[in-house]
């Protein structure tokens, strides 16, 4: 496609606006529940938030075992439970606090810490915790398995593991070595709840994908070398990831990560000038709101970014989303038919939707 031909414009419509409280929590995710909606989730110090977007005045606040620095956490689509993925436990709470089961593993921290705490008082001041790596967990999309990354130890030998685990109990179902040494991690959940992908960070030179499936006796984990996760469409037949130098998109079959189309930012996406050190170079998020359209940024950082459309099925530029208003950020994943955006102060979230779509 050429430039002009990139440049045809695509207007979003406005679905919703929410306001938000950025006063000290973490800029918010949306979790899409397949049926359900969609679930506003926001990770204060003290507390985590959970919202029904279908109605606003349904929020869930759950207490946090220990501050947001200290790690991340996942919501079930019900919305009944909160798992907070933490330097050395997973924990399982309910609305009240009550605790429904913990997993305790390795330290995330960079310093060799071989002991099992038992609370977070046990290491809150010390800074080798304060400024540790983190993994993540996340629910499939039916809510009846949890996916987490872990870090453990086995003599003295550190070592990461993917795991999936029983949420009613906590029971480990399955689990696999990850080879990764991982500063951070995401989960994305796939329709299909027997699949789940993962983008583990290790630095600017490597960030696998992994993407795994669980059918109940056998654990398969397919790895991507040198990739990011960006999103998986709302049928689960394809996702999207990225070179960590973010020169090219992937598109990947959902099945088995075949790659079937690519498409190169500096050959499909106008400059922003013509100026030396300008290269064009794709988002680390993106969303897939439809099975023939993905929502993809360039300049995230960028006091005006853009937004692109790209068609799944020939890979190339369909054109230029256009908004409103100005927005800030890359465009994320809020489930079929949509895409969500932060404002600048994080004050408030907006959700997006092409109308001819």
């Amino acid at each position: 496609m050429s430039h002009d031909a990139a440049l045809t414009p695509f207007a979003a419509r406005p679905l919703a606006a929410v306001p938000l409280d950025p006063a000290s929590a973490d800029a918010p995710q949306v979790t899409h529940r397949p049926g359900r909606g969609l679930l506003l989730v926001q990770r204060g110090d003290t507390e985590l938030a959970v919202r029904d977007l279908r109605r606003q005045e349904a929020e869930t606040r759950f207490p946090a075992p220990w501050p947001r620095r200290y790690g991340s956490v996942a919501v079930s689509p019900a919305g009944d439970v909160a798992v907070f993925a933490g330097v050395h436990a997973l924990r399982a709470v309910d609305p009240a606090g009550a605790v429904r089961w913990e997993i305790r593993h390795g330290c995330w921290s960079a310093a060799e810490c071989a002991e099992a705490h038992a609370s977070f008082s046990e290491y809150a001041d010390d800074h080798d915790h304060d400024h540790a790596d983190s993994g993540s967990a996340a629910f499939s999309s039916d809510g009846k398995l949890l996916w987490a990354h872990i870090r453990t130890y086995e003599g003295h030998d550190i070592k990461e593991e993917w795991l999936v685990i029983d949420p009613v109990d906590g029971m480990v179902l399955a689990r696999a070595e990850t080879m990764t040494v991982g500063s951070g991690s995401i989960h994305f959940p796939h329709p299909d709840p027997a699949y789940m992908g993962l983008t583990v960070a290790e630095g600017e030179e490597d960030s696998p994908v992994l993407w795994g499936h669980w059918d109940g006796a056998t654990f398969t984990v397919r790895r991507f070398a040198e990739e990011v996760l960006l999103a998986v469409s709302p049928s689960g037949e394809h996702f999207l990831t990225t070179d960590p130098g973010q020169w090219t998109l992937y598109l990947r079959r959902g099945e088995d990560g075949t790659e079937l189309r690519r498409l190169d930012a500096d050959a499909a996406v106008p400059p922003v000038s013509s100026g030396d050190g300008d290269r064009v170079r794709w988002d680390h998020e993106a969303a897939f709101p439809y099975d023939e359209v993905a929502v993809v940024g360039t300049e995230c950082h960028a006091e005006t970014p853009r937004h692109w459309l790209v068609d799944r099925r020939t890979m190339a530029l369909r054109g230029r989303v256009v908004y409103p208003f100005p927005v800030s950020g890359s465009p994320r994943s809020a489930g079929e038919g949509a895409w969500y955006t932060i404002s600048e102060d994080r004050t408030t979230l907006h959700l997006w939707r092409l109308p001819h779509e």
